[in-house]
């Protein structure tokens, strides 16, 4: 439950906390995937996938003031990049003024989340997976982990009913499309390395759910299939209406060489027929080698929105 007692009037009342790891070995795996934020979190993830099927992001879709409010923020937060610039510095990659970048976040975090929830002590439970969800200061890299964590955030927004149902079209297609761009201008102004990247053989050095949301989009389409996405022309073509094709075209963007050798996984899945084939199947696979990946999953922190207790079977 998102909160654990009602007033006489069904008002919800909150009892936040600040949020814990509980993941601390592989062992605490089964306990993880068991857990009540395990379903709601997994249940947020293909509620989202179902709410944009077949709908492109140019289609028209209610934006309330508080998905407004959430797209100001990242965009303050973008502002940031520029006021702090990349730094002098020997090495190539990771570099230093990220961590200036992300000491912003953290001395600002409770005062941005106030514009959204107005709810006492709500930002002792919300912050850490806001300040969690743009990378790592100390290694200044990035990956599905930190995506998650701002995955997260947006499902504890709905939880505390910042966001409605009617936003659902609206998170994807509004706030998590404007929090890829910040964290690909991120990954590209402060050069951030990918973390724990499978290398060729993994999705995609940094993201995985816009291929999820990307492919619900592309069901049933008449003309666009799968085995045209790795195309660079039909990237460009398609990347401001999918997500999929703009995960597809920043690829293209930072990598060099044949689709089939640095991106060998997404390659294969453009041989799919369908696109149902390819979002029932990254679903799968973001349940078994995302959610079920301890180095992954390891730093996720559980409170009382995302409660690490058992779900009854």
């Amino acid at each position: 439950m998102a909160y654990q007692s009602e007033t006489k009037d069904g008002t919800p009342v909150f009892h936040f906390r600040k949020p814990t790891k509980n993941i601390k070995l592989p062992s605490d795996m089964t306990s993880w995937q068991r857990s009540q934020a395990y379903k709601d979190y997994f249940s947020f993830v293909r509620h989202l996938n179902e709410s944009v099927k077949g709908k492109t992001t140019s289609d028209r879709y209610p934006v309330s003031p508080a998905v407004e409010t959430a797209t100001e923020i990242i965009a303050e937060l973008s502002k940031w990049v520029e006021e702090i610039p990349p730094v002098d510095q020997p090495q190539r990659f990771g570099n230093k003024a990220f961590r200036e970048w992300y000491s912003r976040l953290e001395n600002n975090a409770e005062r941005l989340i106030t514009k959204l929830v107005n709810i006492e002590n709500a930002t002792t439970e919300l912050k850490p997976y806001l300040v969690e969800s743009f990378g790592n200061p100390i290694r200044i890299d990035y990956g599905s982990g930190h995506e998650i964590s701002f995955a997260a955030f947006l499902c504890c927004l709905c939880k505390v009913e910042t966001f409605k149902e009617e936003d659902s079209v609206a998170i994807v297609f509004k706030v998590f499309v404007q929090y890829l761009e910040l964290c690909r201008k991120l990954q590209t102004v402060y050069r951030m390395e990918p973390a724990g990247s499978h290398g060729v053989w993994g999705l995609d050095d940094f993201q995985f759910l816009p291929y999820i949301w990307g492919s619900a989009q592309l069901l049933d389409h008449p003309t666009i299939e799968p085995s045209h996405f790795p195309d660079r022309l039909s990237a460009d073509r398609n990347a401001s209406d999918y997500l999929f094709f703009r995960c597809i075209q920043y690829i293209h963007e930072t990598k060099t060489g044949p689709f089939s050798e640095h991106s060998n996984q997404l390659w294969n899945i453009s041989g799919l027929k369908h696109w149902s084939k390819v979002n029932s199947g990254l679903i799968k696979m973001y349940e078994k080698e995302v959610l079920g990946e301890f180095p992954i999953v390891q730093h996720f922190p559980c409170g009382s929105l995302l409660s690490f207790e058992c779900v009854t079977p």
